[in-house]
């Protein structure tokens, strides 16, 4: 019997959940350095379809990003270099994580076309390219709904 994912809606088999899919995909990053170049476009789009692990800001901040990285091709380095101040958490006044007072959530719903579960099927040996069509997948999904 298999069950879904209330957060992203993605089907969980053999027991296995999207937290266990994303410590897959660490794995598979820490197996293989070439794939530790979409990190950040997997921790991003992970977080983004489980919004429940943001504050309300945190997940304006991981939208903002999603936008930065996959539409304007910024690059992860330049992000640093233009946010770490306004990131960094001796000087940040909100909070990334979800708080008691702030959760992260939409406010429309999202009906994603591709989900964690979707990435671990293709496997390692496309990896970096399914995370990539993730991260576009995602984009459209939430410029769509109308939540970008």
């Amino acid at each position: 019997m298999s069950q879904q994912c209330t957060d992203c809606g993605a089907e969980w088999k053999d027991g296995k959940t999207c937290e266990d899919d994303f410590h897959q995909m660490l794995f598979w990053e820490g197996d293989n350095p070439g794939n530790w170049a979409v990190h950040h476009l997997m921790v991003l789009c992970y977080h983004l379809q489980h919004p429940r692990l943001y504050s309300a800001d945190g997940l304006t901040e991981g939208k903002r990003l999603l936008v930065e990285f996959v539409q304007n091709g910024v690059s992860t380095e330049e992000i640093r270099s233009r946010n770490k101040d306004r990131v960094d958490s001796g000087k940040r006044t909100w909070k990334i994580k979800v708080t008691a007072d702030s959760k992260g959530a939409y406010a429309n719903p999202v009906q994603w076309s591709m989900t964690v579960a979707d990435v671990i099927a293709g496997g390692i040996e496309s990896y970096c390219d399914n995370v990539r069509k993730w991260a576009q997948s995602m984009l459209d999904t939430l410029k769509s709904s109308g939540n970008i």
